[in-house]
């Protein structure tokens, strides 16, 4: 249905709803429902912060008969390479088996260990700063989602959205030594500057969220679609700055790698040779086929990049429904794509989290008994991820 025309009557969250191109809204450090400062989406938090809790007390008294200790149990997979980092750096060679580059820290990108390194400082060790700190920017990442869905919809759109985030699937990783939590705080927030036409903080924030995964590369999109649209039909040529700013973690980043181990393409030989990770467009559709050919032959894992493919596919959906703004939109689909075709990585319930989008659209979308039901089978599958990556350890997170 075609959307009505715009008046300067219209509230700030309906423009940006029935014109998903228009970045124009309120003052800088507004939102939809009023001053930033002021909201705090409390129940989420504290939901968030019972989850943390829960998983430490399950993860203690699991130890008792596996005799492993709470840091190890919670410092696996990435949390072991950030960890090595944290100790002895990146390596000034990269080591190879059989003519190809061996798995090795310079896959993980610096941000993460350096906050580790820094607040371990204090006196703790760096596993527990390191858990620490995924706790905590986890916390401001619920902050950030239920913001961007506050600055779209309004309070009770960002109040859903910040708990359905709190009990997201993927959530499980702000138990675990990992950097997710940054990511999505920085580029949440750096997607409410761009809204907000704060050109030079979302480029900061970009370059932050940058340094931290290559996942947020996704943001520099957003800021170059709404850089070029504003130089266009207004002559802000400063907005330039964001597109400028953003990809800055990531160019430091590799530049250092090429500086220190005189490899131009280090993080990418270490990508292909470690972990046997490259783009393949081709991925996805393998993963379908291998499916919906035989249901009962894929492995776990198999299934759980199916269904993740199958949550990605209704997640664009409704984003592209709830007429959100183009650069959220932007995004979450380069976000998804990213994953969707990076072997053997795929849509997994993390990266899913990282393509925060999807649930913004589900908690600006739905209320009442249906959102209910939402935080109620994400809680749910929120328990069987962390039993499964925690417990089993069957499939990498």
């Amino acid at each position: 249905m075609a959307s009505e025309p715009l008046t300067s009557e219209q509230p700030v969250a309906e423009r940006l709803v029935t014109e998903p191109t228009e970045v124009a809204g309120p003052e800088p450090g507004t939102a939809a429902g009023g001053p930033a400062v002021r909201w705090v989406p409390t129940t989420a938090l504290l939901v968030y912060l019972a989850c943390r809790v829960v998983t430490v007390a399950a993860v203690a008294v699991a130890n008792r008969w596996t005799h492993n200790s709470l840091l190890y149990d919670l410092g696996i997979w990435d949390g072991e390479w950030f960890l090595r980092i944290v100790h002895h750096g990146y390596p000034a060679h990269l080591p190879t088996v059989a003519g190809h580059v061996a798995a090795n820290p310079t896959a993980f990108f610096p941000l993460f260990p350096l906050i580790v390194r820094v607040v371990s400082l204090t006196g703790l060790s760096a596993g527990v700063a390191a858990l620490l700190v995924s706790a905590a920017t986890g916390a401001s990442a619920v902050y950030a989602v239920g913001l961007l869905a506050r600055r779209l919809r309004g309070d009770d759109a960002g109040y859903r959205a910040a708990l359905l985030f709190a009990v997201f699937p993927g959530t499980f990783a702000f138990s675990l030594a990992y950097s997710e939590g940054i990511v999505v705080t920085c580029v949440a927030l750096g997607l409410v500057a761009l809204l907000d036409r704060r050109w030079l903080l979302a480029g900061a924030l970009g370059a932050v969220a940058t340094a931290a995964s290559p996942v947020a590369l996704a943001f520099v999109v957003s800021c170059a679609w709404c850089a070029g649209r504003a130089v266009v039909r207004d002559r802000q040529w400063r907005a330039l700055v964001a597109p400028v700013l953003a990809p800055l973690g990531f160019v430091a980043f590799m530049g250092y790698l090429w500086a220190h181990t005189g490899h131009l393409e280090a993080w990418r030989l270490t990508e292909r040779g470690g972990w046997r990770s490259y783009p393949s467009v081709a991925y996805p559709f393998r993963i379908l086929w291998a499916f919906l050919h035989d249901p009962v032959s894929p492995t776990e894992t198999g299934q759980i990049l199916f269904f993740g493919t199958v949550a990605a596919v209704v997640g664009v959906v409704l984003m592209v429904r709830e007429r959100q703004p183009v650069p959220v939109l932007l995004y979450g689909v380069c976000a998804l794509g990213a994953a969707a075709v990076s072997q053997p990585v795929g849509l997994r319930p993390r990266f899913l989290m990282l393509a925060f989008p999807i649930v913004v659209a589900l908690g600006t979308r739905y209320e009442g008994r249906v959102h209910r039901w939402l935080v109620a089978v994400s809680a749910v599958l929120l328990v069987g991820f962390t039993v499964l990556e925690l417990a089993s350890r069957a499939v990498f997170p």
